[in-house]
């Protein structure tokens, strides 16, 4: 087309009209032609790389809409007693699970799978109508039971390998060996201190599964599990037998709220018992409540009476400022500390210092205490471990109280040298008395069996201020002793009582906490026994009477169990003498 303007020489095309003519620079038409080829050649590049040099993210993007990595579950270690007894094991059981997305049942296929299961209906077809591409249906599935809903052959619907524990024992060593949750990790007692080393490693494998979840087959290596280690305790079933049914049974005798026994090994300072009633069937814990739970010889805290003087007498007999046969003045039968009175459950005259453990006076070792700094007192409360967790790896262990002594007030330091305004665990109690049962010297408690025995502990007394503290605690289990119940015949045992007031709201209640520690035979000796009942109230609340015979029974089927021979004549003394403030 050619335009001619009027009065023009020269005829224009249409395309070279100025107005159309693009005024930008030619350089920069050619600077985005190179620009875009630049990208080009970018994308180019990066393709390349992407699908020859470096193709592993896309292959991984590929794979994972096909590719799964299943965990292969790892059996959990064993735990059994010292004798090879199974106390925990492991059972195969199965995993029900689902694709929500796939799962379209029909109305009978959902009522038998509920059925299998033990759902209502209702509720299968709520957790399957969520928008979650995975929902659990039922876990720990017995096999038999699986076995049935596969058969079923229903759309969605999977099953994995998982592992539920077994307690063999059941309600017997429910405290000391504890129970695993539904995933089997450890909750309480030694399924908890051990997690770790019962655990294991998973495995995995890898497959290819299609859009319905079913696997189409293996690919890749498969990494085998590491199974749990296997934990062989300290703890011994028969001698736990003995103490979980004698104390049970002292609990409904007594009318009691609670007790608990732990029997120690005075030569290694291995636990072979640890008991407590109420208690509960680790197998069944549908009903399970909180004081059914409570490990309560390592984590409660009463204040320990009467038991807590041998310690004060020894440290009287280690200062040098008694001797066994020192005679002590208790007329009559009570001391004005401060603005308080001390009294004793029966008032004697003079006494010797044996003489104070064998009739459980108050008012002699309140005497013997005055004599120390406090400093003095603490440091031996320390070093018997006393407001220290023992540190066994128990949830919940407790220190108890023991104040500094630096606060201390004379009356304090006077209650505390007869077990009042001190507390304790009754597994801390226990391991205390070990001084008295060796030579002095203080081993750490240990809930695995040893291999060999281990060195000495720490000394807190001398070897000759023990030999005379374990001739008081004979004669305080014997006649004319305030627990001649706690005798065994055919041997010689020795032990102390204690009977303390519970606080409630920071006052002395008419409540009490009868306990009894003593050690067995005498002669030489091998076993540490201590007993705690709370709250008795069916009419007898001393520890002598309450919690003697409980020793008496735990301690008579112990040695016998062990094959310990008799070192005494067959006989228990008829005689009952009156018990003192035991």
């Amino acid at each position: 087309m050619v335009v001619r303007r009027r009065g023009s020489a020269r005829a224009h095309r249409f395309t070279e009209n100025p107005l159309l003519q693009l005024a930008l620079p030619g350089w920069r038409s050619r600077f985005a032609g190179l620009a875009l080829l630049s990208l080009f050649v970018l994308l180019l590049g990066r393709a390349f790389y992407l699908q020859v040099i470096n193709n592993e993210f896309l292959q991984d993007k590929g794979e994972s809409r096909y590719r799964r990595d299943l965990e292969v579950s790892a059996s959990r270690g064993k735990i059994a007693d010292r004798n090879g007894d199974l106390l925990a094991i492991s059972t195969p059981m199965k995993s029900i699970w689902a694709i929500p997305a796939d799962a379209r049942l029909e109305p009978v296929q959902a009522k038998a799978l509920a059925g299998l299961l033990e759902m209502d209906v209702k509720e299968l077809n709520r957790r399957l109508a969520t928008d979650k591409n995975f929902v659990y249906l039922q876990r720990q599935v017995p096999p038999e039971t699986a076995d049935r809903i596969a058969a079923l052959k229903l759309p969605g619907i999977h099953q994995n390998k998982e592992f539920r524990r077994y307690y063999p024992a059941g309600d017997m060593v429910a405290h000391i060996v504890g129970f695993t949750g539904v995933d089997d990790k450890g909750l309480e007692g030694v399924e908890l201190a051990y997690q770790s080393e019962l655990m294991g490693r998973p495995g995995s494998r890898s497959v290819i599964r299609d859009r319905r979840g079913q696997i189409v087959e293996d690919v890749g290596g498969m990494r085998p599990p590491q199974d749990g280690k296997d934990i062989r305790l300290a703890l011994d079933s028969k001698i736990q037998y003995l103490a979980f049914s004698a104390i049970k049974q002292a609990v409904q005798d007594n009318q009691a709220k609670a007790g608990g026994a732990v029997v120690l090994d005075a030569k290694t300072g291995e636990i072979l018992a640890l008991a407590n009633w109420p208690s509960y069937n680790p197998n069944n814990r549908s009903r399970l409540t909180g004081p059914q739970l409570r490990n309560r010889a390592v984590t409660d805290s009463f204040e320990p009476g009467s038991t807590m003087k041998p310690f004060t007498v020894a440290l009287a007999l280690e200062k040098g400022k008694f001797r066994f046969d020192s005679i002590i003045d208790c007329a009559p039968g009570r001391i004005t500390v401060g603005n308080a009175t001390i009294s004793d459950a029966h008032p004697h005259g003079a006494l010797s210092v044996a003489q104070v453990i064998q009739k459980s006076s108050n008012v002699g070792t309140v005497k013997m205490a005055s004599t120390f700094a406090p400093k003095e007192m603490w440091e031996m409360y320390d070093a018997l471990g006393f407001g220290t967790p023992p540190a066994l790896g128990f949830p919940g262990e407790v220190g108890g109280r023991l104040r500094p002594w630096k606060h201390w007030r004379p009356i304090e330091q006077a209650t505390m040298s007869y077990g009042h305004g001190i507390s304790v665990s009754l597994i801390q109690l226990a391991r205390a008395y070990l001084v008295f049962a060796r030579d002095g010297d203080l081993l750490p408690l240990s809930l695995q069996a040893l291999e060999q025995p281990p060195a000495r502990g720490v000394q807190v007394f001398s070897p000759q201020t023990v030999r005379e503290i374990r001739t008081m605690l004979e004669m305080a289990a014997g006649p004319g002793g305030t627990a001649p119940q706690a005798q065994v015949a055919g041997y010689r045992v020795g032990g102390k009582t204690g009977t303390a007031h519970k606080l409630e709201g920071g006052v002395y209640a008419r409540k009490y906490v009868a306990s009894f520690v003593g050690i067995a035979p005498m002669s030489d000796p091998r076993f540490i026994v201590a007993v705690m009942v709370d709250e008795p109230s069916s009419g007898k609340y001393f520890g002598g009477s309450v919690a003697g015979p409980v020793f008496s029974q735990i301690t008579a089927g112990t040695l016998r169990t062990m094959g310990i021979a008799p070192d005494a004549p067959l006989q228990v003394a008829e005689g009952r003498a009156r018990e003192g403030s035991l």
